[in-house]
């Protein structure tokens, strides 16, 4: 149903792909047919950002404070904390600044990332407070990577990345 040119590519994070590299230690594999047929085609990029920044897993929970989101870090004007008070902004960052070359060197025009995640968060991340509570909002790795023109996606909007890849294709 869409065909995609070889230079079609989709940074994807890690845990949708079954890796265990979340905090807690676990995945949050998504089993969906267009993701499984895109791996079969080469054209999954899968990166954790938090892990490719030295964060071990698992770790502690992070949020972005309170009434910030992505666009707040990448300007110096919020702080990622872990849920002991530690700030841990330089490494949500450092993933930041390692997952946009990782897509930009790997002709990744789109992105599929796990919605909630101070990171990748595209459409919501949590509160701040560390109560379960989530919030309209942008992860550092989702806001840097929309900021240069990559097309960011969450994990329950893989039919619109397909379509959003689809019309790509057609309009070369």
């Amino acid at each position: 149903m869409y065909s995609l040119r070889a230079m079609d590519k989709i940074l994807v994070s890690a845990c949708l792909l079954g890796r265990p590299v979340r905090y807690d230690g676990r995945a949050k594999t998504l089993h969906h047919r267009l993701l499984k047929s895109w791996q079969e085609e080469g054209r999954v990029v899968p990166l954790c950002p938090e892990v490719a920044a030295g964060f071990a897993t698992p770790r502690a929970p992070a949020e972005i404070e309170a009434g910030k989101s992505g666009p707040d870090i990448l300007t110096g004007n919020a702080r990622v904390l872990e849920d002991g008070g530690d700030d841990v902004t330089a490494g949500f960052r450092r993933g930041a600044e390692i997952a946009l070359p990782t897509a930009r060197n790997n002709g990744c025009r789109f992105a599929l990332l796990t919605d909630g995640s101070p990171s990748c968060g595209s459409t919501f991340i949590y509160s701040g407070a560390f109560d379960g509570t989530a919030r309209t909002g942008q992860g550092v790795v989702a806001a840097l990577l929309s900021n240069d023109g990559i097309a960011v996606f969450a994990e329950d909007q893989i039919d619109a990345l397909a379509a959003a890849l689809a019309t790509a294709t057609e309009g070369r």
